[in-house]
């Protein structure tokens, strides 16, 4: 009996290895101010993105993955958190994670069970107490924007995207192919601009000459009536996103100019995402390796007379999304999505994955069990961007449903209702018509409901 026993055990322990065995290793790899349809997988027939292609091809294609606010700091606080602003109160560059709040996010969870995890890039929340100690491997400096042109040990100027390249090379030749699985979280700093007055999009050298002669076509709402349309406490050059319209994209030669060099960083990034995968093949992991990859929020390039995000405009808010790897269900490669997918469901997507359950404060939910039918798709979400405040951001919140968009200046009482199905430029606002009261009352009344909800 007693020997049995000893059999059944030792049965029970090499099962349990063995699935601790084929947990999967999982990459996430997020991009700063990148808008949804800068990407070739997304229909974008001048930017060369090869690499990333090849990953949308082979994994899920998401078409309208969101962010619940639109500026970096805010953003990668939920991806961690899987919350809300409004639950996670990180609205602005000075605010970290407390002790409490930091061990609920997906690296320290996953760390917790037994994962090896790393951060490259931009970590983008606080300067003073970022989590470094957290982490197995740590390749970011302690500032708020890091520089793009960046000192390396042998005293040579490196650009951040090729040196966070190099950082994701040196992390997988330490951890690939070891007993424990690994989370590697990794930030590029691409295609935000370089702050400063005025701003720039330092380029590396060898993609300076990309698109040169390529036609970059005018965006329709560029045209000045779509800024004239805006409201007076809007339509002001204390307005950051005005401000900052000027220097890069005020007239059709900066536009364009401008739009080529954000497209240079992006493929950047992808040379970068495609030596990944070359490496993960030659470990012979890529089989067992699940990779993500999202922007952290959108960007305008002359919008509605506007340069950056912050505000509900379809180019602020809506973002890349791809989930693919070999560690992908065989069932949802090769697919594309149309469910409402947002920041928030990153976490606890990457903790389904790793065999674990999302804290009960977790407000997104596991994209891939929506796809497999296991969870209802989301039919709306809550848009908030509270931090500044007019002249310079002024607030806002709404609903943004599947076809429709509702969003209110909170300092103004000003409203906005998008139809973008049939408008999806946002070029008529229907808040003033009378045959769009009752859309409008429905609207009010969930963005009320949600704006309890997410607290």
């Amino acid at each position: 009996m007693q020997k049995t026993m000893i059999i059944a055990l030792l049965l029970f322990a090499q099962g349990a290895i063995g699935q601790q065995a084929k947990r999967p290793n999982i990459i996430f790899l997020l991009t700063d101010d990148h808008r949804w349809d800068a990407l070739g997988a997304m229909g974008n027939n001048i930017i060369q993105t090869p690499h990333l292609d090849v990953l949308a091809k082979r994994g899920i294609l998401f078409w309208n993955a969101h962010v619940t606010t639109a500026i970096c700091m805010v953003s990668r606080a939920s991806l961690l958190s899987g919350q809300y602003m409004s639950r996670h109160g990180i609205n602005d560059f000075a605010t970290d994670f407390k002790s409490a709040a930091l061990a609920d996010t997906y690296p320290a969870l996953l760390k917790k069970a037994g994962y090896k995890i790393g951060f490259i890039g931009k970590f983008g929340i606080g300067v003073k107490n970022q989590p470094d100690t957290l982490f197995d491997y740590w390749a970011a400096k302690k500032e708020g924007q890091p520089p793009y042109e960046l000192v390396n040990q042998s005293g040579h100027l490196i650009h951040h995207t090729d040196s966070v390249g190099k950082d994701i090379t040196q992390f997988l030749e330490r951890f690939a192919g070891k007993e424990a699985p690994f989370c590697l979280s990794v930030s590029f700093k691409a295609p935000h601009e370089l702050d400063g007055n005025p701003p720039q999009y330092p380029v590396q050298k060898r993609f300076k000459p990309l698109y040169e002669n390529v036609k970059i076509p005018d965006p329709l709402t560029a045209a000045p009536q779509y800024w004239d349309s805006l409201p007076a406490f809007f339509r002001t050059d204390q307005n950051i996103g005005r401000d900052r319209w000027k220097p890069l994209l005020s007239t059709p030669e900066l536009r364009r100019q401008t739009t080529r060099d954000y497209y240079r960083l992006i493929t950047g990034v992808d040379e970068v995402v495609g030596n990944m995968v070359a490496q993960l093949k030659d470990l012979k992991i890529d089989q067992n390796t699940l990779i993500i990859f999202m922007g952290d929020n959108g960007f305008s390039l002359g919008e509605h007379g506007l340069e950056g995000k912050w505000f509900g405009f379809e180019e602020s808010i809506r973002v890349p999304l791809i989930i693919s790897g070999g560690a992908l269900p065989k069932s949802l490669q090769g697919r594309s999505s149309n469910q409402l997918a947002l920041n928030i469901d990153i976490a606890p997507t990457i903790l389904s994955a790793a065999g674990l359950r999302a804290p009960s404060a977790v407000q997104g939910y596991n994209l891939l069990a929506v796809e497999q039918k296991k969870l209802p798709a989301r039919k709306d979400f809550f848009y908030e961007h509270t931090y500044l405040g007019s002249p310079r951001l002024p607030k806002v919140e709404g609903v943004v449903t599947e076809d429709l968009k509702y969003m209110l200046y909170t300092e103004h009482g000003y409203e906005e209702l998008y139809d973008n199905a049939k408008d999806p430029h946002e070029t008529v606002n229907l808040a003033k018509r009378s045959s769009e009261k009752t859309h409008l009352a429905k609207l009010r009344k969930r963005y009320e409901e949600l704006k309890r909800e997410v607290k």
